[in-house]
């Protein structure tokens, strides 16, 4: 059997942890490992560099720009990007968090802030500049707004001279009633009080209509800010329109239970990139959900070259889900039990471990970890641009 891989991109990306890139905890590397790497000793496996921008259902193949490839099975699992609701202008002041380059941007944009703060004298500028707002409440936002938090209040507290980092403000804008929705209500409201308890301001039932360079307005209200980062939904890629297949209001590809495409049973869409329904609700977007159904979908294609067939569903076990607020706060709810605090902090910091790619990884990120919890400080805090730094962007 041979594997042809196609990716735009030549690493495989973990992105629970973009966050941590983001506010500068973390360098790219440290969560990010070269696909050929990882596929070394898998000789079957050939790793192509390629930017896919059709399939041809019809004839089997993957088009890349004047390039058909053909194939026998198909796996589509090409993600998401973020989703403005039908306001795509507002992506230029609003920059999402899906990939290692919105990563570097919004750690770029973080720590110029602090920057231009110290040498700006109008006071109602440097506190648009030290105003982070984060729209959006579920674990991205969240994580987000607890990691900036402390990054103001800990990291930088002490190292500049005519502006004081602590006196930066993080506002969490969340439409629906409460944080983390897709938790139970108790630790949602824990995850709460953490972010209250390191400053953070946060208003539920509070929805976004206009988003500029100066800020967000709330209906009426604006809050005036120079640091404004999209976590409130994504859209899937535009695999659907490639495959001419029914979609959900997210653009995700409507599955059968094998997880293949009406139609077409050598053809399988997974990851965030598919809508899978079971027992009446679609599965989450998380990386847990995209992992089982690779599985899943490498035993069927396994099975169907070997001659054999199967028509058992794909199934979902649900083993929870984990966020963080700040360096030594979680919430977890791993069905049998729900933790909150640091012990919960300590389970999302080993299954975050586990699943990096690669052993350097994971011991590179460990130490990382253990070093800034133990000194409050941020080793991956390089601004790093093509032009100067302090033009206004």
């Amino acid at each position: 059997m041979q594997v042809i891989v196609l990716d735009s991109s030549n690493f495989h990306l973990f992105q629970p942890l973009l966050y941590q890139v983001a506010t500068a905890g973390l360098s790219p590397a440290d969560i990010a490992s070269p696909i050929r790497h990882i596929l070394r000793r898998q000789k079957n496996a050939d790793v192509q560099l390629k930017t896919v921008t059709g399939v041809d259902t019809a004839k089997n193949e993957v088009i890349a720009g004047v390039e058909r490839i053909p194939f026998d099975f198909l796996v589509v699992a090409t993600g998401a990007r973020h989703s403005y609701f039908g306001h795509e202008q507002w992506e230029k002041n609003a920059p999402g968090l899906k990939s290692i380059s919105d990563a570097t941007k919004i750690r770029r944009n973080i720590l110029l802030a602090f920057e231009r703060a110290e040498l700006e004298g109008d006071e109602k500028k440097r506190q648009a500049l030290l105003t982070f707002v984060i729209v959006g409440g579920g674990p991205t936002g969240v994580e987000l707004a607890g990691a900036i938090a402390e990054l103001s209040q800990t990291a930088l507290a002490k190292e500049f001279r005519h502006v004081d980092p602590r006196t930066a403000k993080v506002i969490v804008i969340e439409a629906g009633p409460r944080v983390l929705a897709s938790f139970p209500e108790k630790l949602s409201h824990k995850a709460l009080g953490a972010l209250s308890s390191l400053g953070v301001d946060v208003r539920t039932g509070s929805r976004v209509t206009h988003v500029d360079f100066d800020g967000v307005w709330l209906g009426e209200n604006q809050i005036l800010s120079k640091n404004v980062i999209w976590a409130a939904g994504v859209i899937a890629s535009p695999a659907g329109q490639w495959l001419q297949t029914k979609n959900d209001g997210a653009g995700r590809v409507i599955v059968s239970p094998d997880l293949s495409i009406p139609g077409h049973r050598n053809i399988y869409v997974i990851g965030d990139t598919a809508c899978v329904v079971i027992n009446g609700k679609p599965l989450p977007g998380v990386s847990p959900v995209a992992m089982q159904e690779g599985r899943y979908v490498a035993r069927l294609i396994k099975m169907k070259t070997a001659g054999e067939d199967s028509s058992k569903p794909f199934f979902y076990k649900d083993k929870g889900n984990l966020a963080t607020v700040g360096r030594k706060f979680a919430v977890a709810d791993l069905g049998f039990v729900k933790l909150s605090g640091f012990v919960a902090w300590v389970a999302w910091l080993l299954v975050h471990i586990y699943f990096l790619i690669g052993f350097q990884n994971r011991i590179l990120v460990l130490i990382q970890w253990a070093w800034a919890y133990l000194t409050f400080q941020r080793g991956a805090r390089l601004i790093v641009s093509d032009k100067d730094i302090l033009d206004v962007e």
